[in-house]
């Protein structure tokens, strides 16, 4: 009896009918596309994107070197040099982060002692040509800068919740 319902079912494609059935039960059902460039799905404000240095209110730079998110990358995607300055203090002259390398892990990001680098809500962004995916300081405050008010405000959302 089972030869014969199994030779019933390959002779009537049983599983292709069973396919089709699945399709044209999706096929008249409401869509659920959303139109990229017009349309942009919620992000939530722990969302891993671009990475960004950021100033203080007063516009200097937050970064101490301290060096602690590059010895903390897995990936080793974080460059650092820095320089002592008159006032005693040490700041940056060279902040790379390699694109390509980096696996958006947020370790940097809880590295850092003064919250300088930030994991930005920001996707939308490409590399056109060969070197544009290592991130330099200034690219990243540039970008800190005009993503500061969202960045601030995804902070103010997590400081609620510790």
């Amino acid at each position: 009896m089972r030869f014969l319902r199994s030779y019933a079912k390959s002779l009537l494609l049983w599983e292709l009918l069973l396919g089709m059935r699945l399709t044209l039960r999706h096929f008249f059902s409401p869509k659920v596309t959303i139109r990229y460039p017009e349309e942009k799905t919620p992000k939530s404000p722990r969302y891993r994107g671009m990475l960004v240095l950021r100033r203080y209110p007063s516009g200097e730079e937050r970064c101490i070197a301290c060096k602690l998110c590059e010895a903390v990358c897995p990936a080793l995607a974080i460059t650092i040099d820095s320089e002592m300055r008159e006032d005693g203090t040490r700041r940056t002259t060279r902040y790379d982060i390699d694109a390509f390398k980096c696996i958006y892990c947020g370790f940097c990001e809880e590295a850092c002692p003064v919250d300088a680098i930030v994991a930005s809500r920001f996707t939308e962004f490409h590399f056109e040509e060969r070197g544009q995916q290592i991130m330099t300081k200034d690219v990243m405050l540039a970008m800190g800068d005009k993503l500061e008010p969202q960045i601030a405000a995804d902070r103010a959302i997590e400081n609620q919740y510790r």
